[in-house]
């Protein structure tokens, strides 16, 4: 698919010492969901804002459908952006905020209502119609402020947080339906967050953001299952991290020593003999071993913590060294294998080499 957005070697400088983004080239698909993850101050937000004309860059050049608009204030460009607080306008009815654009634009009355009750349909609102925002809930003044954003059917939709004011369960329902409406209206998202499962369930490609840099970006899966650093084997999902060194290695597979016993890993690179390493795996993918249990790729340590969490639990093995390591299981398959021990017990935990990431150095826990 040809690309809708092209970021060239895009940089915001506020002043020597305080870089908000450094050197950045990007290209979002037409059509496509791209979400900017990463903490706060790692850029994605000032990124975002560049995007959208709200924020004048330093060096770089951003294309829109193949249209240099670095310069172009936001109301030349065909982005619109849902702001994290809403910003509707409380004295307007929901159809007077969703239509106020296209009656800035000339658009006929009959016309602009038309449109309004076809955006509002879009997000399951069009019975809300002459209401105001005070009488919405939270999840129903974000659907108005989405309903908003599309109704002049712009190239590029940005959202800047768009689901952090909402409470933990409805959170989880906007956003299916803010995927489904993506897949609905098939305009190209750009969505900023901080919230690693949003931008999982939600995107087609994920960028993950470091100190104003992409750090890496790929489809969810991708980033997850292949981190390229222990930045964003942390940053995406939670990451056992255990210091270790290279005891022997061939091309394909190494024997690494840890403080906990020795583990294969495959190799998709080089590794010396003797290097200092830090081996990086899922606790989901870690399986606590029943007693008397052979395992060829095991660690030994002894439970510090049982952390019952509804449908799983999490069990804190602490190794020789010190490290602690997270071991996830559903409970009813902890139960039946009887792998729910007592705090203090010994245990020993597996896992498979090909679930396991090699980084170079130590890394701090």
């Amino acid at each position: 698919m040809a690309a809708i957005i092209e970021l060239e070697n895009l940089s915001k400088h506020y002043s020597s010492t305080i870089i908000g983004v450094d050197d950045v080239s990007l290209s979002v698909e037409d059509g496509e969901f791209v979400t900017l993850l990463g903490p706060s101050g790692c850029g994605k937000s000032t990124l975002l804002r560049m995007i959208g004309g709200f924020e004048a860059p330093t060096h770089g050049r951003i294309r829109l459908a193949e249209r240099d608009v670095t310069w172009d204030p936001p109301y030349k460009r065909a982005v619109n952006m849902v702001f994290q607080d809403y910003a509707l306008f409380p004295h307007m009815t929901v159809g007077e905020n969703i239509a106020y654009g296209l009656k800035m634009m000339g658009m006929g009355r009959a016309e602009q209502r038309t449109a309004a009750l076809e955006a509002l349909t879009l997000v399951g609102l069009a019975d809300r119609f002459d209401q105001r925002p005070n009488q919405l809930s939270g999840g129903q003044r974000q659907r108005v402020a989405l309903a908003r954003a599309i109704v002049r059917r712009p190239k590029v939709l940005l959202l800047d947080e768009p689901l952090s004011a909402l409470d933990a369960r409805l959170r989880e329902q906007m956003q299916i339906e803010l995927k489904h409406l993506h897949d609905k209206v098939g305009i190209t998202f750009i969505m900023v967050t901080h919230d690693q499962t949003e931008a999982l369930v939600m995107s087609d490609r994920v960028v993950v953001m470091e100190q104003g840099r992409i750090a890496q970006e790929g489809k969810p899966q991708d980033l997850y299952d292949h981190p390229v650093s222990p930045y964003v084997a942390n940053f995406i999902g939670t990451t056992n991290f255990v210091p270790a060194t290279v005891a022997d290695a061939t091309e394909a597979a190494a024997t690494i020593e840890t403080a906990a016993g020795s583990l294969q890993v495959l190799l998709d690179r080089p590794v010396a003999k003797g290097a200092e390493m830090t081996l990086g795996f899922r606790p989901e993918k870690t399986r606590a071993l029943a007693e008397g249990e052979a395992a060829e790729n095991a660690l030994s340590g002894h439970v510090a913590e049982v952390i019952y969490y509804g449908l799983g639990v999490r069990v804190s093995v602490e190794i020789a060294d010190g490290t602690r390591l997270y071991v996830d299981s559903l409970l009813a398959d902890a139960l039946a294998r009887s792998t729910v021990p007592q705090v203090g017990t010994k245990m020993r935990v597996a896992v498979e080499p090909h679930n396991i990431f090699l980084f170079d150095g130590r890394v701090a826990p």
